[in-house]
């Protein structure tokens, strides 16, 4: 037995001790290398599949068509600007003096002729004093009468008396006593008849007070708001008062814009314009600039100009927001008819320069660098007046990689 065991411990092989800690480093240095060789093979994946395509990365978007005077960027316009309709005509109808309210004949929204009356004011006090004034008129007519009568009684006992003077059938101081009396009647009759011009013109100005009791609509237009109602006070000297009712004429409605000093050398008088509402946006109106206002907004660098409405519409009414667009005069058709389609461009696929721009039209797998004139612009949309066509391609990517001729390709 001891002869066989002494032989298996001769066959047994001795394997030395690993310590526990060093095993963990090992398996840390594998994970390292296999994390490692996952990066590179996840790079030369990205590489394969971006950069060994060749050419530089671009995003393409499409040109659309959008005519003149369209939104929310219009395209075809020189420039585009907000504003509000305001009527150039409008009154605010009150009392000349303070009433109070006897009869309200208008509402909101009702359209009224010139001369119509709209309301009626308390008249008592003006209606006495206009029969006081009547009625001191007939007494001074009556003293007028009288004082005419005693003139002429009295005018030809002078004519006599003048003459017997001069025959000497009478004396000098019979005479001056007759003159005397002829001349205080001759002035009471002249008095007589300038106070009775006073109290005719009492007459008219209180006439005047009791007209101004019945209120009338100063000109052709639509009741736009009712202040008043029967029985309320109203007078032009209350601050803040807003009268009887205010009337606006809607034949003289045109859009008020205020336009950046830096784009007003774009607007000119009677150049063409679109007009877009708020309320509906898909309504183009035909408009034209009435008047670039000489003078600028310190405040706000603007310059403020007047457009007028082409085409009357009851839909069209004051304070409604819009938006006009001035649109180019060579681009608008000799007949006045429909304005020629433009182009419109996301704002990143261009790189403007004043009044042109530089864009990167896709042909293939390279890029043609083309100069386009630019009109409107707003936060995301560029609109191009000429050179470029509706449905062409264009490249938004890093353009300082890019030049005429480059090779690119397309991602997402």
């Amino acid at each position: 037995m001891d002869r066989h065991k002494t032989l298996l411990d001769q066959l047994r092989i001795d394997r030395p001790e690993v310590p526990a800690q060093q095993g963990v480093t090992v398996w840390r240095r594998w994970i390292i290398v296999i994390g490692a060789a996952v990066v590179v093979a996840a790079a030369v994946v990205i590489w394969m599949f971006v950069f060994a395509r060749g050419g530089v990365p671009v995003r393409a978007v499409t040109v659309k068509a959008v005519a003149m005077g369209g939104t929310p960027s219009t395209g075809g316009s020189l420039l585009d600007a907000s504003g509000y309709v305001v009527a150039l005509r409008e009154a605010t109808v009150s009392g000349k003096n303070t009433y109070k309210v006897v009869e309200v004949l208008i509402q909101e929204g009702q359209a009224v002729k010139q001369g119509e009356v709209i309301a009626r004011l308390d008249d008592t006090n003006a209606r006495a004093a206009l029969e006081q004034s009547k009625a001191q008129v007939k007494q001074l007519e009556a003293a007028l009468a009288a004082a005419k009568l005693a003139d002429d009684d009295a005018h030809p006992i002078f004519q006599r008396n003048q003459k017997q003077l001069a025959e000497g059938l009478i004396s000098q101081e019979a005479f001056d006593a007759s003159k005397s009396t002829y001349d205080a009647a001759h002035t009471a009759a002249l008095v007589a008849e300038s106070n009775l011009a006073v109290a005719r013109a009492a007459v008219e100005v209180n006439q005047r007070y009791e007209d101004d009791t019945v209120i009338k609509a100063p000109f052709d237009g639509v009741v736009t708001v009712k202040n008043a109602q029967p029985g309320e006070i109203v007078s032009p000297y209350f601050s803040g008062g807003g009268g009887i009712a205010k009337i606006v004429d809607m034949d003289s409605l045109e859009v008020d814009v205020d336009v950046s000093e830096n784009y007003i050398n774009r607007v000119h008088p009677k150049q063409p314009a679109t007009i877009t509402l708020n309320a509906y946006p898909e309504w183009q109106i035909p408009a034209e600039v009435i008047a670039v206002i000489p003078t600028a907004d310190r405040s706000k660098a603007t310059v403020k100009v007047r457009v007028g409405f082409k085409q009357k519409d009851p839909r069209v009414v004051p304070e409604m927001g819009a938006r006009v667009a001035f649109l180019d005069d060579a681009t608008v058709s000799a007949s006045g008819s429909a304005p020629v389609p433009s182009v419109v461009v996301p704002a990143d696929a261009v790189q403007t320069n004043g009044e042109s721009g530089i864009v990167f039209v896709i042909n293939g797998d390279v890029v043609e660098k083309r100069t386009v004139r630019l009109g409107a612009r707003d936060e995301s949309n560029q609109t191009i007046l000429s050179g470029l066509q509706p449905g062409a391609m264009l490249a938004v990517g890093d353009f300082n990689r890019l030049a005429d001729g480059s090779r690119i390709h397309i991602v997402q």
